[in-house]
Protein backbone atom coordinates (compact mmCIF):
# COMPACT_ATOMS: atom_id res chain seq x y z
CA UNK A 1 0.00 0.00 0.00
CA UNK A 2 2.99 2.32 0.35
CA UNK A 3 3.19 2.73 -3.42
CA UNK A 4 -0.54 3.10 -4.00
CA UNK A 5 -0.93 5.57 -6.84
CA UNK A 6 2.80 5.69 -7.51
CA UNK A 7 3.35 2.77 -9.90
CA UNK A 8 0.96 0.64 -11.93
CA UNK A 9 -2.02 2.21 -10.18
CA UNK A 10 -0.99 5.80 -10.97
CA UNK A 11 -3.45 6.32 -13.84
CA UNK A 12 -6.31 4.58 -12.06
CA UNK A 13 -5.80 6.70 -8.94
CA UNK A 14 -5.65 9.88 -11.00
CA UNK A 15 -8.94 8.94 -12.64
CA UNK A 16 -10.93 7.38 -9.79
CA UNK A 17 -9.16 8.42 -6.59
CA UNK A 18 -6.94 6.50 -4.20
CA UNK A 19 -9.74 5.36 -1.90
CA UNK A 20 -11.87 3.92 -4.70
CA UNK A 21 -8.95 2.13 -6.33
CA UNK A 22 -7.97 0.61 -3.00
CA UNK A 23 -11.53 -0.49 -2.23
CA UNK A 24 -11.84 -2.16 -5.63
CA UNK A 25 -8.59 -3.99 -4.94
CA UNK A 26 -9.86 -5.17 -1.55
CA UNK A 27 -13.07 -6.42 -3.11
CA UNK A 28 -11.10 -8.44 -5.67
CA UNK A 29 -9.13 -10.09 -2.87
CA UNK A 30 -12.36 -10.63 -0.94
CA UNK A 31 -13.93 -12.52 -3.85
CA UNK A 32 -10.90 -14.79 -4.13
CA UNK A 33 -10.91 -15.50 -0.39
CA UNK A 34 -14.67 -16.04 -0.28
CA UNK A 35 -14.51 -18.48 -3.19
CA UNK A 36 -12.21 -20.64 -1.11
CA UNK A 37 -14.49 -20.65 1.92
CA UNK A 38 -12.31 -18.37 4.01
CA UNK A 39 -12.78 -15.12 5.91
CA UNK A 40 -10.77 -12.13 4.74
CA UNK A 41 -8.90 -10.01 7.24
CA UNK A 42 -7.25 -6.82 6.03
CA UNK A 43 -5.22 -3.99 7.51
CA UNK A 44 -7.56 -1.04 7.85
CA UNK A 45 -5.14 1.88 7.73
CA UNK A 46 -5.87 2.85 4.11
CA UNK A 47 -9.62 2.45 3.87
CA UNK A 48 -10.28 4.15 7.22
CA UNK A 49 -9.09 7.39 5.63
CA UNK A 50 -12.13 7.19 3.36
CA UNK A 51 -15.07 6.78 5.75
CA UNK A 52 -17.56 7.29 2.93
CA UNK A 53 -16.29 4.06 1.32
CA UNK A 54 -16.09 1.88 4.42
CA UNK A 55 -19.81 1.10 4.26
CA UNK A 56 -19.24 -0.61 0.90
CA UNK A 57 -17.06 -3.27 2.49
CA UNK A 58 -18.62 -6.73 2.89
CA UNK A 59 -19.94 -7.41 6.38
CA UNK A 60 -18.16 -10.76 6.62
CA UNK A 61 -14.66 -9.31 6.17
CA UNK A 62 -12.69 -8.24 9.23
CA UNK A 63 -10.80 -4.94 9.42
CA UNK A 64 -7.57 -4.88 11.41
CA UNK A 65 -7.27 -1.45 13.01
CA UNK A 66 -3.57 -1.17 13.84
CA UNK A 67 -1.31 1.40 15.44
CA UNK A 68 1.71 1.18 17.71
CA UNK A 69 2.13 4.54 19.39
CA UNK A 70 0.55 5.47 22.71
CA UNK A 71 -1.58 8.16 21.07
CA UNK A 72 -2.80 6.16 18.07
CA UNK A 73 -6.41 7.19 17.23
CA UNK A 74 -8.04 3.87 18.09
CA UNK A 75 -11.11 5.76 19.30
CA UNK A 76 -11.72 7.67 16.08
CA UNK A 77 -10.77 4.86 13.70
CA UNK A 78 -12.71 2.17 15.54
CA UNK A 79 -15.79 4.39 15.39
CA UNK A 80 -15.55 4.51 11.59
CA UNK A 81 -15.73 0.72 11.29
CA UNK A 82 -18.33 0.35 14.03
CA UNK A 83 -20.67 2.94 12.52
CA UNK A 84 -20.56 1.14 9.19
CA UNK A 85 -21.20 -2.28 10.72
CA UNK A 86 -17.81 -3.68 9.73
CA UNK A 87 -16.39 -6.21 12.23
CA UNK A 88 -12.90 -5.30 13.34
CA UNK A 89 -10.00 -6.13 15.62
CA UNK A 90 -7.85 -3.57 17.40
CA UNK A 91 -4.17 -4.32 16.79
CA UNK A 92 -1.64 -2.72 19.16
CA UNK A 93 1.86 -4.11 19.73
CA UNK A 94 4.67 -4.90 22.12
CA UNK A 95 6.83 -1.92 21.02
CA UNK A 96 9.97 -4.06 21.10
CA UNK A 97 10.91 -3.85 17.41
CA UNK A 98 13.24 -0.95 16.60
CA UNK A 99 14.06 -0.72 20.31
CA UNK A 100 15.73 -4.05 21.29
CA UNK A 101 14.70 -3.90 24.97
CA UNK A 102 11.24 -2.46 24.44
CA UNK A 103 9.47 0.84 25.10
CA UNK A 104 7.56 -0.06 28.25
CA UNK A 105 5.53 3.10 28.82
CA UNK A 106 4.59 3.40 25.15
CA UNK A 107 3.67 -0.29 24.92
CA UNK A 108 1.44 -0.23 27.97
CA UNK A 109 -0.41 2.92 26.93
CA UNK A 110 -0.75 1.65 23.36
CA UNK A 111 -2.21 -1.62 24.63
CA UNK A 112 -4.56 0.17 27.06
CA UNK A 113 -5.67 2.57 24.33
CA UNK A 114 -6.46 -0.28 21.95
CA UNK A 115 -8.26 -2.45 24.49
CA UNK A 116 -10.34 0.36 25.97
CA UNK A 117 -11.49 1.69 22.62
CA UNK A 118 -11.99 -1.77 21.22
CA UNK A 119 -14.42 -2.42 24.05
CA UNK A 120 -16.04 0.98 23.59
CA UNK A 121 -16.77 0.42 19.91
CA UNK A 122 -17.48 -3.31 19.93
CA UNK A 123 -14.32 -4.78 18.44
CA UNK A 124 -14.59 -8.55 18.00
CA UNK A 125 -10.97 -9.14 18.96
CA UNK A 126 -7.58 -7.79 19.99
CA UNK A 127 -4.55 -8.84 17.94
CA UNK A 128 -1.31 -8.13 19.80
CA UNK A 129 1.55 -7.74 17.32
CA UNK A 130 5.31 -8.23 17.62
CA UNK A 131 7.30 -7.31 14.54
CA UNK A 132 10.80 -7.39 13.16
CA UNK A 133 11.83 -4.12 11.55
CA UNK A 134 15.27 -3.09 10.31
CA UNK A 135 16.37 -6.55 11.31
CA UNK A 136 14.91 -8.50 14.21
CA UNK A 137 17.25 -7.61 17.03
CA UNK A 138 14.91 -7.85 20.00
CA UNK A 139 15.06 -11.20 21.82
CA UNK A 140 11.83 -13.04 22.50
CA UNK A 141 11.92 -12.48 26.26
CA UNK A 142 11.97 -8.71 25.79
CA UNK A 143 8.45 -9.08 24.39
CA UNK A 144 7.09 -11.04 27.36
CA UNK A 145 5.98 -7.79 29.01
CA UNK A 146 3.91 -6.72 26.02
CA UNK A 147 2.55 -10.23 25.50
CA UNK A 148 1.48 -10.48 29.13
CA UNK A 149 -0.13 -7.06 29.43
CA UNK A 150 -1.89 -7.43 26.10
CA UNK A 151 -3.29 -10.81 27.13
CA UNK A 152 -4.43 -9.44 30.49
CA UNK A 153 -6.23 -6.48 28.93
CA UNK A 154 -7.74 -8.56 26.16
CA UNK A 155 -9.11 -11.08 28.66
CA UNK A 156 -10.40 -8.75 31.38
CA UNK A 157 -9.67 -5.06 30.85
CA UNK A 158 -11.28 -3.65 33.98
CA UNK A 159 -9.69 -6.23 36.27
CA UNK A 160 -6.21 -5.96 34.77
CA UNK A 161 -5.72 -2.36 33.64
CA UNK A 162 -3.86 -1.52 36.86
CA UNK A 163 -2.26 -4.94 37.34
CA UNK A 164 1.15 -5.11 39.01
CA UNK A 165 2.85 -6.07 35.78
CA UNK A 166 6.37 -6.71 37.14
CA UNK A 167 4.91 -9.06 39.76
CA UNK A 168 2.78 -10.80 37.14
CA UNK A 169 5.85 -11.30 34.96
CA UNK A 170 7.80 -12.73 37.88
CA UNK A 171 5.01 -15.21 38.56
CA UNK A 172 3.82 -16.23 35.09
CA UNK A 173 6.72 -15.56 32.71
CA UNK A 174 10.00 -15.71 34.60
CA UNK A 175 9.12 -17.75 37.71
CA UNK A 176 11.53 -15.52 39.61
CA UNK A 177 11.52 -16.42 43.30
CA UNK A 178 13.55 -13.28 44.02
CA UNK A 179 10.93 -11.00 42.48
CA UNK A 180 13.56 -9.08 40.52
CA UNK A 181 13.28 -10.00 36.86
CA UNK A 182 9.86 -8.52 36.20
CA UNK A 183 10.90 -5.09 37.43
CA UNK A 184 14.22 -5.37 35.60
CA UNK A 185 12.41 -6.08 32.31
CA UNK A 186 9.98 -3.23 32.98
CA UNK A 187 12.76 -0.77 33.78
CA UNK A 188 15.10 -1.77 30.96
CA UNK A 189 12.21 -1.23 28.58
CA UNK A 190 12.00 2.36 29.75
CA UNK A 191 15.63 3.21 28.99
CA UNK A 192 14.41 4.77 25.74
CA UNK A 193 12.66 7.53 27.67
CA UNK A 194 15.78 8.56 29.57
CA UNK A 195 17.28 10.18 26.46
CA UNK A 196 14.59 12.86 26.51
CA UNK A 197 13.86 12.22 22.84
CA UNK A 198 10.78 10.53 21.39
CA UNK A 199 11.02 9.07 17.89
CA UNK A 200 8.06 7.48 16.12
CA UNK A 201 8.13 3.66 16.18
CA UNK A 202 11.70 3.41 17.47
CA UNK A 203 14.10 4.73 20.10
CA UNK A 204 17.18 6.91 20.09
CA UNK A 205 19.31 4.13 21.58
CA UNK A 206 18.29 1.79 18.77
CA UNK A 207 18.94 4.51 16.22
CA UNK A 208 22.41 4.92 17.68
CA UNK A 209 23.16 1.34 16.63
CA UNK A 210 21.93 1.76 13.07
CA UNK A 211 23.06 5.27 12.14
CA UNK A 212 26.37 6.09 10.53
CA UNK A 213 28.09 9.45 9.93
CA UNK A 214 26.64 9.66 6.42
CA UNK A 215 23.02 9.75 7.59
CA UNK A 216 23.30 11.24 11.06
CA UNK A 217 21.77 14.49 9.85
CA UNK A 218 18.54 12.63 9.01
CA UNK A 219 17.83 11.74 12.63
CA UNK A 220 16.17 15.00 13.77
CA UNK A 221 13.57 14.67 10.99
CA UNK A 222 12.06 11.74 12.89
CA UNK A 223 11.81 13.44 16.28
CA UNK A 224 8.37 13.84 17.78
CA UNK A 225 9.77 15.83 20.65
CA UNK A 226 12.93 16.67 22.53
CA UNK A 227 16.39 17.63 21.36
CA UNK A 228 19.67 15.78 21.54
CA UNK A 229 21.12 16.34 24.99
CA UNK A 230 24.52 14.77 25.60
CA UNK A 231 23.99 14.66 29.35
CA UNK A 232 20.71 12.76 28.92
CA UNK A 233 22.31 10.26 26.58
CA UNK A 234 25.00 9.64 29.19
CA UNK A 235 22.30 9.37 31.86
CA UNK A 236 20.48 6.77 29.76
CA UNK A 237 23.68 4.74 29.47
CA UNK A 238 24.15 4.87 33.24
CA UNK A 239 20.50 3.88 33.72
CA UNK A 240 20.98 0.80 31.54
CA UNK A 241 24.11 -0.17 33.46
CA UNK A 242 22.34 0.15 36.81
CA UNK A 243 19.27 -1.74 35.65
CA UNK A 244 21.11 -4.74 34.21
CA UNK A 245 23.38 -4.90 37.27
CA UNK A 246 20.41 -6.48 39.09
CA UNK A 247 20.43 -9.53 36.81
CA UNK A 248 22.59 -11.68 39.15
CA UNK A 249 19.98 -11.17 41.90
CA UNK A 250 17.33 -13.07 39.92
CA UNK A 251 16.38 -16.67 40.75
CA UNK A 252 14.51 -17.76 37.65
CA UNK A 253 12.68 -21.06 37.62
CA UNK A 254 11.34 -20.96 34.07
CA UNK A 255 12.40 -23.54 31.52
CA UNK A 256 14.21 -20.87 29.52
CA UNK A 257 15.88 -19.24 32.53
CA UNK A 258 19.46 -19.34 31.26
CA UNK A 259 18.42 -18.07 27.85
CA UNK A 260 16.33 -15.27 29.35
CA UNK A 261 19.35 -14.06 31.33
CA UNK A 262 21.52 -14.18 28.22
CA UNK A 263 18.91 -12.37 26.15
CA UNK A 264 18.47 -9.54 28.63
CA UNK A 265 22.21 -9.19 29.15
CA UNK A 266 22.63 -8.91 25.39
CA UNK A 267 19.73 -6.47 24.97
CA UNK A 268 21.14 -4.23 27.70
CA UNK A 269 24.61 -4.35 26.17
CA UNK A 270 23.17 -3.43 22.78
CA UNK A 271 21.23 -0.37 23.89
CA UNK A 272 24.20 0.72 26.02
CA UNK A 273 26.35 0.34 22.91
CA UNK A 274 23.78 2.39 21.00
CA UNK A 275 24.16 5.22 23.48
CA UNK A 276 27.96 5.11 23.36
CA UNK A 277 27.92 4.86 19.58
CA UNK A 278 25.64 7.88 19.37
CA UNK A 279 28.11 9.87 21.47
CA UNK A 280 30.87 8.70 19.12
CA UNK A 281 28.85 9.78 16.09
CA UNK A 282 28.33 13.18 17.68
CA UNK A 283 32.06 13.58 18.23
CA UNK A 284 31.98 13.28 22.00
CA UNK A 285 35.13 12.00 23.75
CA UNK A 286 34.77 8.49 25.16
CA UNK A 287 37.10 6.83 27.63
CA UNK A 288 36.50 3.46 26.01
CA UNK A 289 36.11 4.63 22.42
CA UNK A 290 38.67 2.10 21.23
CA UNK A 291 36.55 -0.71 22.67
CA UNK A 292 33.48 0.03 20.54
CA UNK A 293 34.67 -1.99 17.56
CA UNK A 294 35.61 -4.97 19.72
CA UNK A 295 32.30 -4.78 21.55
CA UNK A 296 30.40 -4.67 18.26
CA UNK A 297 32.14 -7.87 17.18
CA UNK A 298 31.31 -9.56 20.49
CA UNK A 299 27.67 -8.46 20.35
CA UNK A 300 27.38 -9.86 16.83
CA UNK A 301 28.74 -13.23 17.96
CA UNK A 302 26.40 -13.33 20.96
CA UNK A 303 23.44 -12.41 18.79
CA UNK A 304 24.17 -15.38 16.52
CA UNK A 305 24.37 -17.76 19.48
CA UNK A 306 21.15 -16.45 21.03
CA UNK A 307 19.28 -16.52 17.73
CA UNK A 308 20.09 -20.20 17.16
CA UNK A 309 18.51 -21.28 20.42
CA UNK A 310 14.91 -20.54 19.53
CA UNK A 311 14.61 -18.88 16.14
CA UNK A 312 14.40 -20.27 12.64
CA UNK A 313 17.11 -19.30 10.12
CA UNK A 314 14.86 -16.96 8.13
CA UNK A 315 15.70 -13.31 8.85
CA UNK A 316 19.01 -13.99 10.55
CA UNK A 317 21.09 -12.94 7.54
CA UNK A 318 19.36 -9.56 7.36
CA UNK A 319 19.80 -8.95 11.08
CA UNK A 320 23.48 -9.94 10.95
CA UNK A 321 24.08 -7.71 7.94
CA UNK A 322 22.83 -4.74 9.92
CA UNK A 323 25.09 -5.63 12.83
CA UNK A 324 28.00 -5.90 10.40
CA UNK A 325 27.19 -2.44 9.07
CA UNK A 326 27.18 -1.10 12.63
CA UNK A 327 30.63 -2.57 13.25
CA UNK A 328 32.06 -1.53 9.87
CA UNK A 329 31.56 2.15 10.65
CA UNK A 330 34.37 1.94 13.22
CA UNK A 331 36.93 0.87 10.62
Amino acid sequence: TVDLGQGRSREAVAERGKGRVYLDFLLKIYREVKARGRTMQFWGDIIVKYPELVAELPRDAIALEWGYEADHPFDENSAVFAQSGIPFYVCPGTSTWNSIAGRTDNAMENLRNAAANGLKHGAIGLLNTDWGDRGHWQPLSASYLGFAYGAALGWAYAANEAIDLPAALDHFAFADEAGVMGQLAYDLGNAYAKTGVSIHNTSLLFAGCQLDPANLEKLPDSFKGGELDISKIRAAIAYVEETISRLPETRLGSADAALVRAEFAWAAAMIRHGGLRLLWLLGEPLEDQGELAAEAERLTYEFTEIWRQRNRPGGRADSLARLAKMAAAYE
